[in-house]
């Protein structure tokens, strides 16, 4: 099974959603976890809220740091905009996705963030599969 590992700052909105989507849409594929270089402790309502339009139910994630997750190397680590804030996880790869932080947006913008998270996770699924023929 793929580990991914999903970065943002806050482990709040972004990381959260693409870990939601990757669960759904990479089950069976991928294993995916996500974390913070400055977690907030809470994943942000607003980004279950528009998670929830979509039939994924994200409100159990927590918002957690590094040292918290359970696997300590990954096929792949994703960060999703934070650049140099986020410290080098060990990993097969490194992908950067530059998404804007929703944080303190409207909703629209976290939707816009949410359907830019799903299109990027879904390639990735996908690419995965092609990989494994």
């Amino acid at each position: 099974m793929v580990t991914v590992l999903f970065v943002c700052v806050e482990n709040s909105c972004r990381s959260q959603m693409a870990e939601g989507f990757a669960q759904k849409l990479g089950k069976g594929i991928l294993k995916a976890y996500s974390a913070g270089s400055r977690p907030s402790g809470t994943v942000n309502p607003m980004a279950i809220s528009v998670m929830s339009e979509e039939g994924i139910d994200i409100s159990n994630q927590g918002s957690k740091g590094f040292n918290q997750l359970p696997v300590k190397k990954f096929n792949y680590v994703i960060t999703l905009g934070c650049k140099d804030i986020c410290p080098f996880v060990s990993a097969e790869e490194h992908i950067e996705w530059n998404i804007d932080d929703p944080k303190g947006g409207s909703v629209e913008l976290f939707r816009r963030v949410r359907d830019d998270v799903r299109s990027r996770v879904a390639d990735l699924v996908d690419g995965l599969l092609k990989k494994d023929r």
